[in-house]
């Protein structure tokens, strides 16, 4: 009992000292003084910029390039090949969960969540409202860059209420592709418009490492991406495509390949987030992918080609040749561009062993992406300005929009030469000339060999190597090239080709939205929006 009452009288006695002390005092104590409460909206509009590139502060920055970019869109639109080894899903229409994760993943987790972080500072009640216009409206554009490429995979997904979670909504409603994309080319229209020439910079052209503040460059950036995306939904919303069109075009698009959006990397002092992640994806000794190129693109370079000069330039810029790369070593088989030879797509080791009749030595006999592309310091290119011609060349095929100058020739033909000539920033070897150039076009006459639509469509899919993702919805959209499907027998898909990613598992089972509000049927063949799909 004495025990007890000696206790009772201490924790008393605390109480009483504790009564006394200043409340102020104790809410200080209550506070970590080490914690990080404002960190500058420089730094972190820098890290989105990497993070749209590579997605490296979520985790691997390899993860998104080589579960989807590589794994799901490189062999959908057949541009590589895979027949055993590395993450594959697309070449078999097989299902691989780290693909499907890995957007939801890195988008909301990574750059989007960055960028939000920005909007927020330089927002009512930040810590740099009414500062960093240029920043903001940037910053708006890059947010629009990585919501089209989630609701491109999925279809419908959490955008308005999406990175709410600092306010308490971890699990948002979902929003429709219709709403979406509407909401997305408003947001480009308006940021292009806000954006300031004689502006204050703010330390943006510090923070910038892409454009180095320059606002006329983010101007058709912004535009160039309004357009894509209007064209996006050409099929299916007309007058909204015709808005859109016209008003990029007025607002000014990309001009050349000095306007392409480069992301720069760097060996160091990060392997997880300055590092190229599709370098690393394929980088012998780091994530060592296959890099074997599919005959459905190696043939359509060299296009029956007679003799060397006839093959497509290209050809030996994204293919160093029949080579075997190793962690210390090059080595080439064969740098013969008429003797190029891709891997048909679909088929494991033992079907292309059945195929030749032995058993070969993959390495020696099929073509490989160039190692020069695939430096861990390489640039990554998220858009081109020969995209933007091809699109303008389309439009004005199509009878879409209004104010485009010129003719639809002279925008593909700019647009030709553009993805021939943007590959130097790699290596400066890359090099195709002006006359080379020329040469090809005179060989393949606009209109003539092909119906021009799917000579801007192939041409489109050919300038989009390394943009696998964004190559298999214009693959989607347009319908060029007419790929002819696999038909693996673990396949997913009844030999079509997949239209769509999968939700991932997790996003099913905890958000409460997601019956009532995701794309549905959840299948790898049911159709976005702009793809014929539901508007739902």
């Amino acid at each position: 009992m004495r025990l007890i009452d000696k206790t009772i009288g201490l924790v008393v006695g605390m109480a009483v000292m504790f009564a006394a002390c200043d409340t102020q005092e104790l809410h200080d104590l209550n506070i970590n003084p080490q914690a990080v409460n404002e960190m500058d909206v420089n730094f972190i509009f820098t890290a989105a910029q990497l993070g749209t590139a590579s997605g490296g502060a979520a985790g691997d920055n390899r993860i998104i390039d080589w579960r989807t970019n590589i794994g799901m869109g490189a062999y959908l639109i057949q541009h590589l090949a895979n027949a055993g080894g590395g993450i594959a899903p697309g070449d078999k229409y097989i299902e691989n969960f780290e693909s499907n994760n890995a957007p939801f993943q890195f988008f909301y987790g990574d750059a989007l969540k960055n960028l939000s972080e920005v909007l927020r500072q330089t927002g009512p009640g930040g810590y740099e409202e009414g500062t960093k216009n240029n920043m903001r409206q940037a910053t708006r554009m890059m947010m629009v860059l990585n919501f089209h490429r989630l609701t491109d995979f999925y279809g419908n997904i959490p955008y308005f209420e999406a990175l709410q979670g600092m306010e308490g909504n971890f699990f948002p409603q979902y929003d429709t592709q219709p709403e979406i994309y509407a909401d997305m080319l408003n947001e480009l229209a308006e940021a292009t418009a806000m954006l300031d020439p004689s502006g204050p910079d703010e330390g943006f052209s510090n923070a910038d490492i892409v454009f180095q503040g320059d606002i006329d460059k983010w101007r058709r950036f912004g535009n160039s991406l309004m357009l894509r995306l209007a064209m996006r939904v050409s099929n299916v919303a007309p007058d909204m495509a015709n808005e859109y069109v016209s008003l990029a075009v007025s607002g000014g698009v990309m001009e050349s390949n000095n306007d392409n959006y480069w992301v720069p990397m760097a060996e160091g002092p990060s392997l997880w987030i300055n590092q190229n992640g599709i370098s690393r994806a394929f980088f012998p000794g780091d994530g060592g992918q296959p890099a074997f190129m599919s005959d459905t693109f190696i043939d359509w370079l060299k296009a029956d080609a007679a003799s060397e000069d006839e093959v497509d330039p290209r050809l030996m810029i994204l293919s160093g040749g029949i080579a075997r790369w190793t962690a210390n070593d090059w080595i080439v088989y064969n740098d013969n561009p008429l003797e190029q030879m891709g891997m048909p797509n679909g088929f494991d080791a033992a079907g292309i062993d059945d195929m030749f009749g032995e058993e070969i030595d993959q390495q020696e006999t099929f073509s490989r992406i160039n190692y020069l592309l695939l430096q861990r310091d390489a640039p990554y290119l998220l858009m081109n300005y020969a995209e933007t011609a091809f699109l303008l060349a389309e439009a004005l095929e199509r009878g879409i929009g209004s104010g485009i100058p010129g003719q639809p020739q002279e925008h593909y033909e700019s647009g030709v030469r553009a993805a021939m000539q943007m590959y130097t920033p790699f290596n400066s070897s890359l090099v195709v000339t002006d006359d080379q150039v020329d040469a090809y076009l005179a060989r393949h006459t606009y209109g003539q060999e092909k119906p021009a639509l799917e000579m801007i469509g192939e041409q489109l899919w050919a300038s989009k190597f390394f943009n696998w993702w964004d190559a298999w919805s214009d693959w989607r959209r347009t319908g060029y090239p007419e790929l002819t499907p696999t038909n693996h027998p673990l396949n997913m898909t009844q030999g079509q080709i997949m239209r769509r990613l999968r939700y991932p598992a997790q996003e099913a089972a905890s958000n409460e939205h997601f019956a009532s509000g995701s794309t549905q049927p959840d299948t790898f063949v049911n159709r976005v929006w702009w793809d014929g799909g539901s508007a739902d």
